[in-house]
């Protein structure tokens, strides 16, 4: 579960012109996400498939929307940390699978305008400058058009303006790139555990209702080198990335209102990764889940009856909406008990939706023994607005 919510905002309630309104929308337009609003002609997500990588790294266009999702913490060797987030988000504005019209007709509509598509992309790129307790976001919009965007499977690649996120020369590794408002990233990017699939095989259902579900793999560890820019200024940076992917056709259910994301990477190397769903009432949905990785590359499923998570303290934004701000997980079949504790407060994305997601540090045991690490939290459907 991740960051559809923001992007489906955006693209239904931003009219989808070439320009898009600045403002937050309201949060009750989760309306967009559930799967009973799902126009016909789109593929739907009902069960389990074999993944074919590289190719499902690539865009999938027969289904209403997807994302690219990398979250990380970088180190300088003077000592300064960063946390970063990129990511790309797809959505369709027409069924691809719905009727053709005529040779002809198709013809004279695709001569119309160059500047034709039948899908949009978003993307946010946003800094957590630790030392100097600031957080920047920046986000884009743009038409799969003239170059403008797109994504491509073989060589991966995923790009809207000058971002940009795929397959570096030697193909191996992956180059991400971005920059705004005194920042700048150039990121080599490289798997460094097992990728995993989230749910049942990579089926994540989040609802009983017909098609609220995705398909959702993650590379919960990546090794990150490259520069920083600030303020002009370049720094050699080191650490850690995260990736996740999901696409599909619907996500929620009528009852539900937001969720909780959690991406830890514990230094004893293994990973968490866990949804809490919200339901309108405030209690937590059943269809919640995860995925746990082992040190040695095992990954197993997590339920919702597995995970209890405790939130311990509140911040309230400058803009009124107030978040959860410090965790306790716990996962006893694991003998898991950690505190997650945000690295800033404010690390709110006041972008076209408004939603937390920010860096955080890990501590607590696990079997009995002192485990530490880092994470990323995301915080989705809070608020009036």
């Amino acid at each position: 579960m991740r960051a559809s919510l923001p992007f489906l905002f955006a693209v239904l309630f931003a009219g989808c012109s070439p320009v898009f309104a600045q403002a937050p929308v309201d949060a009750n337009r989760l309306s967009a996400l559930r799967a009973g609003s799902l126009p016909a002609g789109f593929e739907l997500v009902t069960g389990s498939k074999p993944f074919d990588f590289p190719r499902d790294h690539g865009p999938h266009p027969t289904f209403r929307h997807e994302w690219w999702y990398v979250t990380g913490h970088l180190d300088s060797p003077t000592g300064e940390a960063f946390g970063f987030e990129l990511t790309f988000f797809r959505f369709a504005l027409k069924p691809p699978l719905a009727p053709a019209p005529e040779p002809a007709a198709a013809s004279a509509i695709e001569a119309a305008s160059a500047w034709r598509t039948r899908q949009i992309y978003m993307a946010h790129f946003a800094v957590s400058d630790i030392g100097r307790k600031h957080f920047t976001v920046a986000e884009q919009f743009a038409r799969d058009a003239l170059g403008l965007a797109g994504a491509q499977a073989e060589p991966f690649r995923v790009s809207l303006n000058d971002w940009s996120l795929g397959a570096a020369s030697d193909s191996k590794a992956w180059r991400l790139i971005a920059s705004d408002k005194g920042y700048s990233l150039d990121l080599e990017i490289n798997p460094a555990a097992p990728f995993m699939l989230n749910g049942d095989a990579g089926f994540s259902r989040k609802s009983d209702a017909t098609g609220a579900a995705s398909f959702y793999y993650s590379i919960p560890r990546m090794t990150a080198r490259g520069k920083l820019v600030r303020d002009g200024k370049s720094l050699d940076v080191q650490g850690t990335a995260w990736l996740d992917r999901e696409w599909g056709s619907g996500s929620l259910g009528a009852e539900q209102k937001g969720w909780d994301w959690f991406a830890l990477q514990l230094d004893d190397g293994s990973a968490l990764m866990f949804y809490a769903l919200r339901n309108q009432n405030g209690q937590r949905d059943a269809h919640s889940a995860g995925t746990w990785l082992a040190p040695n590359g095992t990954a197993r499923s997590l339920t919702n009856d597995d995970v209890q998570i405790d939130a311990k303290g509140e911040w309230t934004s400058p803009r009124g909406t107030r978040y959860p701000a410090r965790w306790q997980l716990r996962v006893p079949s694991l003998k898991l008990d950690v505190d997650i504790q945000p690295r800033l407060a404010d690390q709110e994305l006041n972008t076209s939706t408004r939603y937390w997601e920010g860096a955080s540090l890990v501590s607590g045991t696990r079997d009995g023994r002192a485990i530490q690490g880092k994470a990323y939290v995301e915080l989705v459907g809070y608020g009036a607005r």
